[in-house]
This record gives C-alpha cells, structure tokens and sequence, in this order.
C-alpha cells in the first residue's frame, strides 16, 4: 500500500463511511477503476478506525450523557437521563439484531464484493430509498421503540451487502418508522460505533498478514488520518441536508453511479 493509494482510499472511506452512497459499494469500484490490490485487513482496521473517531467526537455530548447515564438509577434520574436511558436500550437492541443477522449470513455477505453488477444494482436501489425519504412527512416523536429499533438494527445488517448505503439504510428507516430526522440521524450514527468496533474486533483474528506490511505502517496510519478528518465533515455536510430533507441529491448521485458501474466497469 503506498501512501497515495492509502490517502486515496482514506478519503473514500471518510466519506462515503457517513454519506448516504456505501462506502463498501464506492471501494469496490475505486479498487476495480484504480487497479488497487486489496488494501489488507490492516488498512481496513486503520480507516474504520478513523472513521470511528469521527463518529466519537462529532457526537461526543450525546455519548457523555450516555455513558453518564449508565450510573444512575432510573428512579433518580432526570428526563435527559431517562432519554439517554432509552437511547441506550435501543440501541442495544438494534445491535443485537445487526450482530445475529451479519454473523448468520457473514460468508454470503462477503461472496457480494467480487459483483460489481450488484453493486451497481444496489446504488440504484439506496437511490431510490433516500429519494422516497424525502417525501415523508415529518413528525414529532422523538423517541425510538422496539420494533423502530428492531427494523433498524435490521436496516443496518442488510447494508454490508456493497451498494447498500450503512447511513442511507438506518436513517431512512427512521424515518419511515416515524421518528424525526434528528432522531433517525444520531441513532444511525451512534449505531455506527458499537457496529464499527465488533467489525474491527473480529477483523483482529485476520492479522496474520500484519507482520509483513508493518514497513507500510505509515501509509496505513496516514490513511486512518484522512478517513477521520473527511468523516468528520461529512457528517456536518449530512446533517445539514437531512434537515432540508435534500437526501435527492445523493439519490441522483447514486443512480448515475450504479447506471455507469453497471454498463462500463
């Protein structure tokens, strides 16, 4: 891996880890158009990382009060920690759902990324699920039940397949659950961080090949750096336009996208 290649693919990452257009789907294609060899687990443990921290920073009040939460009682606690309280549990939930069904079909999963016709098909299909979002009505609960929960936690385990946006799935599946957007986002992106952390952890048994790219350790750092940074403001640019309820512009993105990788790549 050099260190163009890794900047490279750091900023793929950084980006499409949080915009709605699946970053899975978007390496696939970079690797397929760039002639890039597979990066390694090493590198794909740097960048998650990096995305990680993005995650972690931008939402740092929400996971203090969470994490807050946890040690104090439900009868003593106040209504931000009551909401944080069922923050939690659901997100618990969503997890657990997300875990059984990636470990359930993890090989079927992974057979997906040899297909770059899937991955076409799978953009358009992201597409149209962030275009129909927009025309939902907002509403005013802001609160997650089981079954939202649930049907994320679902939402989320099916966007391993490539082409099937992560961020694009959960939030729009908030959304048509009836939770506002605000809502339908941090959830999404909280989600990301236990998801992204049991992904890494069952990366690690896959390191055998650590030791002989350790003289890339740099590049592969350097790329965990770019994924960070360019996560981080992707989540800005995000939020912004899932509160003007603008996710059409990606859905467009991500049709001229799948439409080319299906008839030219």
């Amino acid at each position: 891996m050099t260190f163009f290649k890794s900047i490279i693919l750091g900023i793929v990452q950084g980006l499409t880890e949080f915009l709605p257009v699946s970053s899975s789907g978007h390496l696939v294609i970079f690797q397929k158009l760039l002639k890039f060899n597979d990066p390694g687990v090493l590198f794909e443990i740097t960048v998650h990382l990096g995305t990680l921290i993005a995650v972690i920073v931008y939402f740092r009040q929400d996971i203090w009060k969470i994490i807050r939460s946890i040690f104090i009682w439900q009868k003593d606690a106040s209504e931000e920690i009551k909401r944080s309280h069922s923050l939690l549990f659901h997100l618990i939930i969503a997890s657990i759902v997300t875990a059984i069904i990636g470990f359930a079909f993890k090989d079927m999963f992974e057979s997906f990324f040899e297909n770059t016709l899937l991955v076409g098909l799978m953009l358009i299909v992201t597409g149209i699920i962030l275009f129909i979002s927009d025309k939902i009505k907002r509403t005013d609960k802001t609160k997650m039940s089981v079954p939202s929960s649930l049907l994320v936690g679902f939402a989320q385990s099916i966007a391993i397949i490539p082409g099937i946006s992560r961020s694009g799935a959960t939030i729009t599946t908030g959304i048509f659950t009836g939770r506002t957007r605000d809502l339908a986002t941090r959830f999404s992106f909280l989600l990301f961080i236990p998801a992204i952390i049991g992904a890494t952890l069952l990366k690690l048994k896959n390191l055998q090949d650590a030791i002989s790219v350790s003289g890339a350790a740099g590049n592969f750092i350097t790329g965990g750096i770019a994924a960070a940074i360019v996560g981080y403001f992707a989540i800005a640019v995000l939020i912004r336009i899932i509160k003007k309820a603008k996710l059409f512009y990606f859905s467009i993105y991500c049709w001229i996208i799948g439409i080319i990788t299906i008839f030219l790549i």
